[in-house]
C-alpha cells in the first residue's frame, strides 16, 4: 500500500499552505456546497486565488466538485450550472509506522455477524475471515514478501527466517494479544502460497509482529 500512503501524504501536505487550509476549513463547515465567489467573499480573497486553491483541494481528493443551478430554474435560459465544492467522501488516513485498524474493524465486524448467524465462536469466525482476507491478498500474485511489505508488515531477513518488524494492528494486539495475534496468523497463512517457501508461526517478540515466517 505504499502508493496509497504516498497519495495520502501528498493530499495532507496540500493543507500545509495557509490559504488552502482556510478554504478547506470554510468549505467543510458549511451545510451546503459553496461556490468560488462565496468562498472568496467569506475569506476576503481574490476570486482567482480562491478558485486555484479550491481546484487544488479537489484534485487531491479533499473536496468534491458538484454542479448545481442555484436559481432552481431548468431548461433553456436557465444558465449554466454553478461549480460548487463540498467535503469529499474520500477518507484519508496516514500512520507511521503503518497501521490498518480499518482492516481489523471490518474483519471483527464480519466475524461477529458470521458467529451470530451460525452459532460458532466469534474467534473461529474471525480466524476464518482473516484467512480468507489473506488469500484475497495472495491471489493478487507476486512475491509474498512484497505483498507483506505493501500491507505494512515490514518483513526483514533474520537468518533463514523472516521477521515482521511492524504489526499493522499494534494497539489492538497490545490490549488483546491472544485474539489479534491469532487473527494475524490466519491472515498471513492465507496470504502465503504453497510455493512461497515459508510457513507462518506465532513467535511474539518485543517490537515485532507476533508472527514469524520460517522456511518449509
Amino acid at each position: 500500500m505504499d502508493g496509497c500512503r504516498d497519495a495520502n501524504l501528498q493530499a495532507l501536505a496540500v493543507l500545509d499552505e495557509p490559504t488552502r487550509r482556510r478554504l478547506y476549513d470554510y468549505v467543510i463547515a458549511q451545510r451546503a456546497p459553496v461556490s468560488r465567489d462565496e468562498a472568496a467573499s467569506a475569506l476576503a480573497l481574490p476570486r482567482n486565488t480562491a478558485a486555484f486553491h479550491l481546484d487544488k483541494l479537489a484534485t487531491e481528493g479533499l473536496l468534491t466538485v458538484v454542479f448545481e443551478r442555484r436559481s432552481g430554474r431548468t431548461g433553456p435560459g436557465a444558465g449554466r450550472p454553478a461549480k460548487l465544492y463540498r467535503r469529499s467522501d474520500h477518507e484519508i488516513e496516514v500512520s507511521l509506522p503503518e497501521r490498518q485498524y480499518d482492516v481489523a474493524g471490518h474483519l471483527l465486524a464480519a466475524a461477529l455477524e458470521d458467529a451470530d448467524a451460525s452459532g460458532e465462536s466469534p474467534r473461529t469466525a474471525l480466524e476464518r475471515r482473516a484467512r480468507r482476507y489473506g488469500e484475497t491478498i495472495g491471489r493478487a500474485g507476486g512475491d509474498p514478501l512484497r505483498l507483506l511489505e505493501d500491507h505494512g508488515f515490514e518483513p526483514r531477513s533474520e537468518g533463514t527466517s523472516i521477521g515482521l518488524a511492524n504489526c499493522p494492528f499494534h494497539a489492538l494486539a497490545a490490549n488483546h494479544p491472544e485474539l489479534i495475534c491469532h487473527m494475524t496468523l490466519s491472515l498471513v497463512r492465507g496470504l502465503l502460497t504453497d510455493d512461497s517457501g515459508y510457513r507462518a508461526e506465532l513467535d511474539p517478540q518485543p517490537g515485532h509482529c507476533c508472527v514469524r515466517l520460517e522456511p518449509h
